[in-house]
């Protein structure tokens, strides 16, 4: 048989703001054709179909879309199980309905193993489908086999012990399968992720932990496609989509898995092309290298994190260009270099704080000095908020305080709106 598989879809999902629907639609699209060339059997959906646990309506549009065209009127099978970010039993309502196209929906951790047969190949397969286990679900799950000392065992303890018990019911005449939504030490994260773990312990496991006998082993919640090292085929298919710029430059995919009771796994990675690319500009040339991109049409589909070099304020008519000239940009981030006497004031390590003064004034205001009343009404302010009186006569810890460009120019703002009244 011919399996596909696929997570972390985040329907719903948006890019600081810009919406991800059309990308999300064209995915959907890849991915039913992928399945039609290819002759896939089964779809195996590892997690995190939706962003939120309460998805707005053209997301849930959307996914029963995706699984009426994947499932193509009971010609192949679609096994579907909740991550963290969906509502178990929200994801489940549709189960009775969805069960007389080949679809199975499971929101919460079951007991006993899902089994397909494939009328194609005249196989079937087990499948320990095992949804987000939270600690709560593991309790209740557990609690039914009235094992007190299992129940309070550790996180991981108690996923092994799951898996070993359902996966004991594999047999060389089946296809045997293992699909979750967790997190298992070894792989590599990115930002885009909701943590489902602790640094250490909880909600993590390792390899070994799902290292029962499965042909192969089917995970959802990381979003760059990766395997893992184990005795057994643990594969991660990845997000379809980009979701945050620590995923840019990642190549998306889904994986075909062929399989024969007895056989072990052959993968096929899938690339996609649907997402448009997130990529980071640095124009050290200032705006003006940014116009010249934006003239050659670079990066035309992409979602753009942009870190423009300048030597003067960014205005909000040249903010308001750039985004005209390209719908993409998501971030504009200034960075702007230090001047001469803001380098001698970082290497200062006796520079008086009224002289810090005197020079950051000078700077802000183009070379003009603070009159010695604002200079006297700056340091006594200084002295009234600080808590301690000798720290604002020493130099070295008010430097580090007062290199902060935004906390200087505030309170020089206020030491002069003082002044005028």
């Amino acid at each position: 048989m011919r399996i596909l598989h696929t997570a972390d879809w985040h329907f719903g999902r948006t890019l600081e703001g810009r919406s991800r629907q059309e990308e999300q639609e064209a995915f959907v699209d890849e991915l039913v054709a992928i399945a039609e060339a290819e002759g896939i059997d089964l779809v195996l959906m590892a997690g995190d179909v939706y962003d939120t646990v309460n998805p707005p309506s053209q997301s849930e549009k959307l996914f029963y879309d995706s699984l009426s065209r994947l499932a193509a009127g009971g010609k192949r099978h679609v096994v579907v199980i909740a991550g963290n970010h969906d509502n178990p039993e929200r994801l489940a309502a549709a189960g009775p309905l969805a069960g007389k196209q080949g679809i199975t929906l499971i929101g919460l951790p079951v007991s006993a193993l899902q089994e397909v047969g494939i009328a194609r190949t005249q196989e079937k397969a087990r499948i320990l489908a095992l949804p987000y286990p939270s600690e709560s679900r593991l309790k209740e799950l557990l609690a039914s086999e009235a094992d007190e000392a299992q129940v309070q065992g550790a996180y991981a303890d108690r996923i092994r012990s799951i898996v070993a018990k359902q996966c004991a019911s594999f047999t060389d005449q089946t296809v045997n399968l293992i699909m979750s939504h967790l997190f298992v030490y070894g792989g590599d994260t990115s930002d885009s992720e909701r943590p489902i773990h602790q640094l250490g312990t909880a909600y993590a496991v390792d390899t070994s932990a799902l290292c029962a006998g499965a042909q192969y082993v089917a995970l959802g919640h990381l979003h760059r496609p990766q395997m893992l090292t184990a005795p057994d085929k643990i594969r991660y298919s990845g997000s379809p989509l980009s979701y945050s710029f620590s995923e840019r430059g990642q190549a998306k995919s889904v994986t075909i898995v062929d399989l024969s009771p007895g056989k072990p796994a052959e993968l096929k990675e899938v690339v996609l092309s649907s997402g448009r690319p997130l990529v980071r500009w640095e124009a050290k040339g200032g705006i003006a290298e940014v116009y010249r991109w934006l003239d050659e049409g670079k990066d035309a589909r992409a979602w753009i994190d942009l870190e423009l070099h300048l030597t003067e304020m960014l205005s909000m008519e040249q903010i308001q260009i750039l985004r005209k000239q390209h719908g993409g940009i998501v971030n504009i981030r200034p960075v702007y270099p230090l001047d001469e006497q803001e380098a001698e004031l970082s290497y200062s390590e006796k520079l008086p704080i009224d002289e810090m003064f005197r020079r950051f004034y000078a700077q802000m205001s183009k070379g003009a000095q603070p009159e010695p009343e604002l200079v006297q009404l700056f340091m006594q302010l200084l002295e009234e908020a600080s808590d301690d009186p000798d720290a604002v006569e020493s130099s070295a810890e008010s430097a580090e305080v007062w290199r902060s460009r935004e906390a200087l120019s505030q309170s020089a703002k206020e030491a002069a709106a003082g002044r005028e009244e």
